[in-house]
């Protein structure tokens, strides 16, 4: 989840510009009671150190691919996010990941030269710009405590997603990640629901684990990881009937075999 701008922009971002205060010293940031960027996410990125929060309302599976991320689902089909309204508002009570918390600010590489990442953000999010309200980004030439305070959490973001990249290749080197399917058979349907696109810890190769490997797990925090995405599997029927009371179960010829929530992610 290191995080470099490039053609291929991360999840959410249509844009990316460094913050300069010879630039940008009369920007404003604007504070958003709204995610309409989120309405249609299916899958987000989650650090392990969400783990414990997410897990409450998310299933947590991994991205196929030779790097697989951490991800919360929202929603089992593409489009489909079954904890925010079509304008982006929260439907009730929920844990927001900080990978959607971040944006539109993002600590990434000014150019592929530079050595340093630089705070940038997303210009075409709405939320900074010249605006007559919301707060000052610079107090003369020198960073604002605001962001100070931006700079702070994606520093803290970038650390997370650094331990969580040594998770997963932990959990690679044991061998324990397989491809998952979620099969979900409704009473009315004479074909189940089948999802796939998705990796998951192999439980069964989990529990076989000799003892001294599961101590090992146990004194570096891996294992109460496993354990916390394992049992979070368990709301996939959960989202499943969101779906269903909201309408937004496609025909099981668009359901079958098409939900990936794989994403493009840095």
């Amino acid at each position: 989840m290191a995080t470099q701008p490039a053609d291929n922009l991360p999840l959410f971002y249509q844009n990316l510009i460094p913050l300069q205060s010879g630039v940008h010293a009369n920007y404003r940031t604007r504070v958003a009671d709204k995610a309409p960027f989120l309405a249609k996410a299916h899958a987000v990125p989650v650090t392990i150190d969400e783990f414990v929060n997410a897990q409450r309302y998310y299933p947590i599976v991994f991205s196929v691919g030779d790097v697989p991320v951490p991800l919360a689902l929202m929603g089992l089909n593409e489009g489909v996010n079954v904890f925010v309204d079509d304008s982006g508002e929260l439907r009730g009570e929920v844990y927001v990941p900080a990978y959607v918390r971040r944006y539109p600010w993002l600590l990434a590489r000014s150019s592929p030269e530079a050595s340093e990442l630089s705070l940038c953000f997303d210009p075409d999010s709405g939320l900074i710009g010249e605006f007559d309200d919301g707060d000052m980004l610079f107090d003369g030439d020198k960073p604002s405590a605001i962001t100070n305070n931006v700079v702070k959490f994606c520093e803290d973001f970038e650390m997370s997603a650094q331990r969580t990249g040594a998770f997963v290749k932990e959990l690679q080197a044991l061998e324990l990640l397989m491809d998952g399917e979620v099969s979900i058979q409704l009473e009315s349907e004479q074909q189940p629901y089948v999802y796939r696109g998705f990796l998951m810890v192999n439980e069964e190769k989990f529990r076989e684990l000799p003892a001294e490997q599961l101590r090992k797990l146990h004194d570096n925090g891996i294992l109460p990881l496993v354990v916390a995405h394992l049992f979070s599997l368990q709301l996939v029927r959960d989202l499943f009937g969101r779906q269903m009371q909201q309408g937004k179960v496609p025909p099981q010829a668009a359901a079958n075999g098409a939900a990936n929530p794989a994403l493009q992610t840095s």
